[in-house]
């Protein structure tokens, strides 16, 4: 087993916390200039999701960091002039193309896959790929139908084999059409000096290990291993390697990384104010947004609606570096409604109405409806500032 050296610096809970918030993007001034392309960069994995409240979750990472960006300027932004592929890594994640050698591991492990859920009908794949050839990029449904019923579950043969071209990586999505992927050949969608598999397993974990820790700022096993879904031994078998350097921080009670060049300067700053996807990966792990926001986030949406606390697709709401309240929002016309709110007491209406208008301003919405606030004395404060907001 590696012998990893003892930290020589100590972080306190907040210290930790800012780091974090600076290496997600949300304290210090946004990288305007490199706009949507920057914070894909900057994060190195960008959560897709079906849900579709607000807006998509890939379109709320980058509102949640610049504020009202353009929701068609997001999609150009991440699909045009192949600046990034969606692949698996903390889950369906855009990726910027960069990543694309550092995946070779994952896709050699789909390569040597004993047992898949479905079975790939004899012949399908090379029809999959002549036709891409020949006519991609094209959809599943292009290729020649993505289901042979309605379940969800029982693809075409055709949805089977692109599927799994795609995890093997001879072919790549290369944008979302009305949800649908779409898939062409990677020799065509992936620049030349990138479309290579070189790199060996551990070297592709050692870099995305070392990816992981920058974007996070600092982390632990745990936390470092779920952003690209690595298993904890493979993180071990390379951290000391990877550049992070250990840290203790107050607290946490295990071991942890951090970035070197976020320990290098403090990290000071304006602070954003706005509205999470529950997809974000400022909180996507759950035991990490408690450790170090003291904060409990549960995506409800999958939860029976008598069994919900917050909401279907509770949103939390950032403030001043802190989780300060939960939005569960919809939307009616031009109206935002927030069909039940959260408040970590009377100090975060202020913010959670700011939040809130910035919200419904970016999504063509005119006016906000409250219709409850779950400690029901802050109703009024909440409603009084969102009406003064508006005015």
């Amino acid at each position: 087993m590696t012998t990893l050296p003892r930290p020589t610096t100590s972080l306190t809970t907040d210290d930790a916390r800012r780091i974090a918030l600076r290496a997600q993007g949300f304290l210090g001034a946004p990288d305007r200039r490199g706009g949507v392309r920057g914070v894909l960069r900057h994060l190195g994995a960008v959560q897709l999701d079906t849900i579709s409240v607000l807006a998509r979750s890939h379109e709320l990472v980058p509102y949640a960091r610049l504020g009202a960006v353009g929701r068609k300027t997001v999609e150009s932004a991440y699909w045009s002039d192949t600046h990034a592929f969606e692949y698996w890594s903390h889950a369906a994640c855009i990726l910027p193309v960069e990543e694309w050698p550092h995946f070779a591991f994952r896709r050699r492990g789909y390569r040597n896959r004993p047992h898949w859920n479905h079975q790939l009908p004899d012949g399908a794949y090379d029809q999959v790929i002549k036709q891409l050839r020949a006519e991609g990029p094209l959809t599943a449904t292009e290729l020649g139908g993505a289901k042979k019923t309605n379940d969800w579950w029982d693809w075409s043969g055709t949805k089977v084999a692109v599927e799994r071209a795609l995890m093997y990586g001879e072919v790549v999505c290369v944008q979302r059409r009305g949800w649908k992927r779409v898939y062409d050949l990677a020799e065509r969608a992936i620049p030349e000096a990138l479309l290579h598999d070189e790199l060996d397993d551990t070297e592709c974990v050692r870099r995305l290990v070392r990816l992981a820790g920058e974007s996070l700022g600092v982390g632990t096993r745990a936390d470092i291993a779920d952003y690209h879904r690595l298993k904890g031994e493979q993180v071990d078998a390379v951290i000391a390697d990877s550049g992070l350097v250990p840290v203790e921080v107050e607290g946490w009670g295990r071991p942890a990384w951090a970035d070197p060049a976020a320990l290098a300067t403090p990290p000071r700053g304006r602070h954003r104010t706005t509205l999470l996807s529950p997809f974000d990966s400022l909180i996507w792990e759950r035991a990490r947004t408690e450790r170090i926001f003291g904060f409990t986030h549960r995506l409800e949406a999958y939860v029976p609606r008598q069994k919900r606390v917050y909401g279907y697709f509770a949103m939390p709401v950032l403030a001043g570096g802190r989780l300060v309240g939960r939005v569960d929002p919809a939307r009616e016309g031009h109206t935002l409604v927030a069909k039940q709110v959260t408040l970590d007491g009377p100090k975060a209406v202020p913010a959670v109405a700011q939040a809130l208008i910035e919200a419904a301003t970016w999504v063509n919405c005119t006016d906000v409806r409250v219709e409850r606030v779950d400690a029901p004395e802050l109703r009024e404060p909440l409603t009084r500032e969102l009406a003064r907001a508006l005015a």
